[in-house]
């Protein structure tokens, strides 16, 4: 099901709300929605300053089976109440280590940026649970309004600055000057570059399937 590959994370698997994201059993914007006409706009462009990535690559069959399962769900819960809902390490603990070191090391290229004896050791003894699966998804904690990596831009007097990006929204981007100060431009002021290591994780959130998402779970939990 593709709402709890991409979503539940976040919303818990029943859509009734998890650690970090709410209940969308609940949800106004459910409620008004009429055959995905406000919803689906939100799943393919998501909500980068509220920590929702977009999920571009959903094809119409899957975008209608989300808004369907929210429907549901949300009838479901009214007839019982609604509740928030957290998401239990039992729920996470489904994958296979060795299916999820094959991924790591293969199709999801983890291996060209991270190394189970170097950055990545022990990480399954430091992370637990949903805290852990959030750091494969979210490796900055802040989701993919904050960012991290290099930005170089041309400002309009011709001058280049390449300066550490702290972060970069739809209309602005932060940087360290040499003094370690933030300093923000609005973007357009300027002709921007980024450079950002995090971006192969947030581009891999549409494509993870649920058993891609749970076996490298699996695989980083067992890192000790």
């Amino acid at each position: 099901m593709r709402f709890g590959s991409q979503c539940g994370f976040c919303h818990g698997k029943d859509a009734a709300g998890g650690e970090t994201g709410p209940d969308l059993t609940r949800a106004e914007l459910v409620a008004q929605d009429s055959r995905g006409d406000k919803l689906i706009p939100v799943i393919r462009g998501g909500r980068p300053n509220a920590g929702m990535p977009a999920f571009p690559s959903l094809t119409e069959g899957e975008l209608n089976a989300v808004v369907a399962f929210l429907h549901t769900q949300m009838d479901k819960f009214a007839e019982l109440g609604g509740g928030r809902r957290s998401v239990e390490p039992a729920d996470l603990a489904t994958g296979n280590a060795a299916a999820g070191r094959e991924y790591f090391q293969g199709a999801g290229k983890c291996s060209s940026c991270h190394s189970a004896t170097g950055d990545l050791a022990g990480i399954g003894k430091k992370y637990q649970g949903l805290v852990l699966l959030r750091r494969i998804l979210y490796p900055s904690g802040m989701g993919p309004a904050t960012t991290s990596g290099t930005a170089t831009f041309t400002l309009r007097s011709g001058q280049t600055v390449v300066a550490p990006l702290v972060n970069q929204d739809d209309f602005s981007v932060t940087v360290l000057d040499p003094a370690g100060a933030p300093q923000t431009y609005q973007l357009s002021a300027v002709k921007l570059k980024v450079d950002n290591p995090l971006d192969a994780h947030f581009v891999q959130l549409g494509k993870y399937t649920d058993s891609d998402m749970h076996n490298v779970y699996a695989y980083l939990e067992s890192l000790k």
